[in-house]
């Protein structure tokens, strides 16, 4: 096996118990985010911090919005900022929905704006739409195969 180490699946898991997954997106504007996340996409502010941070439970996770800013002590080398290219995309967002066409209405009337109207495959029905910093995000309802 050349120095690789098999683990099952089932024996896998974090190096520590009580841990959770904090999804973090950089954004421009505090308060259109805010507003975008909780308003259109339904998370609940939990706590915020000074302005330049905002931390949200959504679907059993946690979302913490943060203010773009240079290097630190602890990231010597990172610059956070949000997308500069929209059109780029390295990593998405997406939610498993029961109805992609209700949720798509729901949303949209919300203020979300979608790149098209849903759109089917004999695998799922899928949408996309941004948050106001072009973060993508994705709503899909799986069909039986």
């Amino acid at each position: 096996m050349s120095g690789h180490c098999r683990t099952k699946e089932s024996e896998l898991s974090f190096p520590t118990d009580g841990v959770e997954l904090t999804h973090l997106l950089v954004v421009r504007d505090m308060d259109a985010s805010r507003h975008f996340y909780r308003d259109v996409v339904g998370a609940t502010v939990f706590r915020e911090y000074g302005g330049t941070s905002c931390v949200l439970q959504l679907l059993g996770t946690w979302l913490l919005l943060v203010t773009g800013g240079p290097p630190t002590s602890d990231k010597p080398d990172v610059t956070f900022e949000p997308p500069a290219d929209t059109r780029r995309v390295s990593h998405e967002m997406t939610f498993r929905v029961p109805d992609c066409r209700a949720a798509y209405e729901t949303l949209r009337s919300r203020g979300a704006a979608f790149l098209t109207p849903p759109v089917e495959s004999p695998w799922e029905v899928r949408a996309f739409f941004r948050d106001p910093d072009g973060h993508l995000l994705e709503i899909s309802e799986a069909r039986g195969a």
